[in-house]
């Protein structure tokens, strides 16, 4: 496998080369720092696999991988992240990402994991695979009889909503919520659409009016 590896902190990036250069079935073809150098990175290099940190300078692991996948959908996005909350775990699945781990696994898994991802398997471990079947199931679950209507809205999206109520802007919702402005664009979208409105304005009097 030839990978690339996307991660702000230079010492756990040097950490990865050692340890994947070591197998005699992996090697790293490069490193980044930055949504915009891993970009430019996958289209000159062209790996197969790209190890992404959740939290970079310019922008996320999301921007990187939508980006990425946009010049080069073979590639195989494997996020190796701190971030543990089910809302990153999901958007990183929605967004084309084959899987979610933590930093903290043992190197063997990791390598166990990776060479799953180069079989076409994901890399998730027993507890993501578990919260991913609970959100499907959650989603696709017919609405109850005479259920709130906010019953609809994920835990995030009900976060943005009251963010909305506060005439927030994307970018300070981001902010405040640590997610991409793409993210709260598609959460917005999401709200507008689970609640029948039209528009943000339409959102926030409907949370004053409801919530």
């Amino acid at each position: 496998m030839r990978i690339l590896i996307v991660d702000d902190h230079i010492l756990f990036r040097e950490g990865l080369v050692g340890l994947l250069n070591g197998q005699p079935d992996t090697h790293v073809i490069g490193q980044a720092g930055s949504v915009q150098e891993a970009t430019a990175l996958a289209h000159e290099l062209q790996p197969d696999l790209v190890l992404m940190d959740f939290g970079l300078p310019d922008g996320t692991g999301l921007d990187a991988t939508k980006a990425i996948l946009a010049i080069r959908p073979e590639t195989k996005i494997v996020f190796l992240t701190m971030h543990e909350d089910d809302e990153r775990l999901f958007e990183a699945i929605r967004t084309g990402a084959k899987g979610y781990l933590l930093k903290n696994v043992h190197a063997t898994t990791l390598l166990t994991f990776l060479r799953g991802v180069d079989r076409g398997e994901a890399a998730l471990t027993p507890t993501m695979t578990s919260k991913l079947l609970n959100e499907f199931a959650r989603l696709t679950e017919p609405p109850k009889q005479g259920s709130s209507e906010f019953e609809a809205l994920s835990t995030r999206e009900l976060q943005v909503l009251k963010q909305l109520k506060k005439g927030a802007t994307n970018r300070e919702i981001a902010e405040q919520l640590f997610i991409s402005e793409n993210t709260v664009k598609n959460h917005v979208r999401n709200i507008l659409t689970k609640l029948g409105l039209q528009n943000r304005r339409q959102a926030a009097n409907y949370f004053g009016s409801k919530g």
